[in-house]
């Protein structure tokens, strides 16, 4: 995990985009030329929001009970058994959190052709209560055309906001136009603790796919999930590779096809040698004995 210092120390300004939801970007680690942008805004105290949101890192979130578009109570515990995917939203915003939902659903939509539709599920979180209400929610998704059935859109009771954003590590603080925040997508493992922040307005499939993909393929087998769909997904799974033109997850049957034909070849092989011993014994047994 990086240190707040050493992020905070590669941060370049970005432009002030005042009531249209603030970007806070960091490298993704691993990758040192990443590009990092950060709010110049008063108010949001840049060192302490880094250091929250990699504090959570590693943190189970709590049992926090939603209201989903429908109206109905939704507690985060009910996407445990799955990995799961975070992000805080709010509305009101007209440019930045259209544009991560957008580049989140791309990557979203990427990823479960590698990795299968039923494998992750996300979750989008209005914090602007009480202005982000279910309905506003549910006009947020339908206006993005988001529909995919693992995508929900949930919103917190007003009194339950700071207990929930703080277990996330997210941080925001209003102005006079609207919300300056961290931009994040936190990534959870199947029992509910976060294991990876992803920053930044345009959200890769393979900056999601990397830490996704070591869970799924991670994840403990029971008896019952011995079915061929599911050997089939567990295949896909440890098969999907980055692009290293595009960013974007795809499926390479390259290595179990190696794996295929040398088990096959030592198979043969085995086979062979069994057959010649067994020849070898036969024709030993059937020679006559010679006899003084």
């Amino acid at each position: 995990m990086a240190s707040v210092s050493s992020i905070l120390s590669r941060l370049r300004r970005g432009a002030v985009l005042g009531g249209l939801g603030l970007a806070l970007m960091m490298p993704v680690p691993g990758r040192a030329d990443a590009a990092v942008k950060a709010t110049t805004a008063p108010g949001l105290d840049l060192a302490r929001a880094l250091q929250a949101s990699q504090a959570a890192v590693g943190r189970r979130v709590g049992d926090h009970v939603l209201l989903d578009r429908q109206g109905r109570p939704v507690a985060l515990s009910s996407f445990r058994g799955k990995p799961l995917l975070v992000s805080f939203i709010y509305t009101g915003c007209f440019q930045i959190c259209p544009a991560t939902t957008r580049a989140l659903q791309e990557a979203v939509e990427a990823l479960q052709k590698s990795v299968g539709v039923n494998q992750f599920n996300v979750v989008s979180i209005g914090f602007n209560q009480p202005a982000d209400s279910p309905q506003a929610l549910k006009a947020f998704a339908a206006q993005y055309g988001i529909t995919a059935p693992n995508w929900e859109f949930l919103s917190p009771p007003a009194a339950i906001v700071p207990a929930l954003t703080a277990d996330f590590g997210f941080d925001f603080v209003a102005t006079p136009a609207g919300f300056d925040h961290v931009l994040q997508v936190s990534v959870l493992d199947a029992g509910g603790r976060i294991v990876r922040q992803i920053y930044g307005e345009d959200v890769a499939a393979g900056e999601l796919g990397e830490p996704l993909k070591m869970l799924l393929a991670g994840r403990s087998m029971s008896r019952a999930d011995f079915t061929l769909d599911h050997l089939v997904d567990r295949i896909r799974i440890l098969c999907t590779v980055v692009d290293p033109e595009t960013g974007a997850y795809r499926v390479d049957y390259t290595l179990p096809i190696q794996i295929a034909g040398g088990a096959t070849f030592f198979i043969l092989m085995m086979a062979f040698f069994a057959h010649e011993w067994r020849s070898h014994r036969k024709a030993a047994g059937s020679r006559p004995k010679e006899t003084g």
